[in-house]
């Protein structure tokens, strides 16, 4: 009887995994706000379960605060000492590298002109200062960059961990296939952690929305609602008509044919996959279709699923802006030029699994002072908004990995005089 009620308690527990985990998480918000609706009448009689929920919450936060050292140090240590550069395959590597830097930029722009603050749990210090002057925030950043690697790991200071973790990846790029290989391991390893971890998200952001609504009531939709739009309307801005012009630029054509064939052929598959990875055997069918160098894309793919980035620059530099905001911090000009340098970089050590670049918000946010447990704040509202942003983040970062490999490949073709058709099946000689 004991076997028959434990074998159904873990089949019980497959059906809920094998849920998506976008379902699961709109279920932990539905179930969060009528918790939060209901529990509260009922006095002191279910205090004990409220606390509980909020519990939840905190643990969640607590265990990506824990884990997001140690992802960036490794998944940038790995990219680094592993990254390829030779060949026709720099001038992909420029694209995606100028097309991440550009969405930056335009997040922080926007961020300008459309100032959003964030709704978090008053139980949340929010007490910042804001640096003093120009000169203030240049020698934080240098300073704060060459601490202490160890502290930095166990403090959360990402900046330095960025730093360091360049450092070490330039220094092991010669290194022997073995220490390359314990490299990537342990790249792969946290972020399989970092998976466990966002599998349990459904129930951490029942807490969170618990604790939001409790405290601060149904406004709290309103807020996020704006920041999602304003996210939306920054990846729809560069899928549209920013990476367009770069295209035009580099071939001198229509660039919209091949927009259209990548949205159709990748940027669906990827809104819905919400995974770059799980995306990239769609992009190299679609890369053989348009009859592009194999010996290209078959490296320039998977490469563009680790560094070109622009959604997760997007996200990065809105969320930190967002948080600027909330805590009264005046962003001048020399902040807003770092925040896109470090949104960019930052973006380009992004974990491949879902919702991987809401973890570097605290390097961003570290930028302006803004403590480790503030930030980790910040990121739990992404994971809460994170049902529609990541569906766009990851679609606009996979489709633009063929919509710039097959740029490269097209100019590479105009230097050698021949006829490039956009966005049409070809087939290479």
């Amino acid at each position: 009887m004991m076997a028959e009620e434990t074998g159904q308690k873990k089949n019980l527990w497959q059906k809920w995994m094998d849920l998506p985990l976008v379902g699961r998480i709109l279920g932990g918000i539905i179930i969060g706000v009528i918790l939060a609706l209901t529990i509260p009448q009922a006095g002191d009689s279910l205090q004990g379960l409220s606390e509980f929920i909020m519990l939840l919450g905190k643990l969640f936060t607590t265990a990506l605060k824990a884990i997001a050292p140690i992802l960036v140090f490794f998944l940038v240590v790995s990219s680094i000492m592993n990254a390829k550069t030779a060949g026709n395959l720099k001038t992909v590597i420029i694209l995606y590298l100028v097309a991440t830097t550009l969405s930056a930029i335009v997040a922080v722009i926007a961020c300008h002109f459309f100032p959003l603050t964030l709704v978090w749990p008053s139980t949340v210090d929010v007490e910042q200062s804001s640096p003093g002057s120009v000169g203030e925030v240049f020698t934080n950043v240098i300073v704060g960059m060459v601490s202490n690697p160890v502290q930095a790991l166990a403090d959360g200071s990402f900046l330095s961990i960025l730093f360091w973790a360049a450092i070490i990846g330039i220094a092991l790029r010669h290194a022997n296939p073995t220490t390359s290989e314990f490299m990537g391991d342990m790249a792969h390893a946290t972020t399989t952690a970092v998976r466990w971890v966002i599998n349990m998200a459904p129930f951490g952001i029942l807490g969170l929305v618990y604790t939001s609504v409790t405290e601060a009531g149904l406004e709290i939709f309103t807020s996020y609602g704006k920041v999602v739009l304003l996210l939306v309307g920054c990846m729809l801005l560069m899928t549209l008509i920013v990476n367009p012009i770069i295209v035009a630029i580099c071939i001198r054509k229509n660039p919209y044919p091949l927009l259209w064939r990548t949205l159709k052929e990748s940027y669906i598959t990827a809104f819905f996959t919400r995974s770059s990875a799980a995306n990239i055997p769609v992009n190299m069918e679609l890369c053989q279709k348009l009859g592009l160098d194999e010996e290209s894309y078959s490296v320039s793919i998977p490469l563009g699923a680790t560094i070109n980035m622009g959604g997760a620059a997007i996200t990065i530099s809105v969320m930190a802006m967002c948080a600027a905001n909330t805590l009264g911090i005046h962003v001048d000009v020399a902040p807003a030029i770092l925040l896109c340098i470090i949104g960019a970089l930052g973006a380009c050590g992004a974990s491949g699994v879902a919702g991987g670049s809401l973890l570097l918000i605290p390097l961003a946010c570290s930028l302006f002072g803004i403590g480790n447990d503030v930030a980790m704040n910040v990121v739990a509202i992404g994971f809460i908004i994170g049902v529609i942003q990541d569906s766009f983040e990851t679609a606009q970062n996979s489709s633009t990995d063929v919509l710039f490999t097959a740029t490269a490949d097209y100019m590479h073709q105009l230097k050698e005089g021949k006829e490039i058709h956009p966005g049409k099946d070809a087939v290479r000689a």
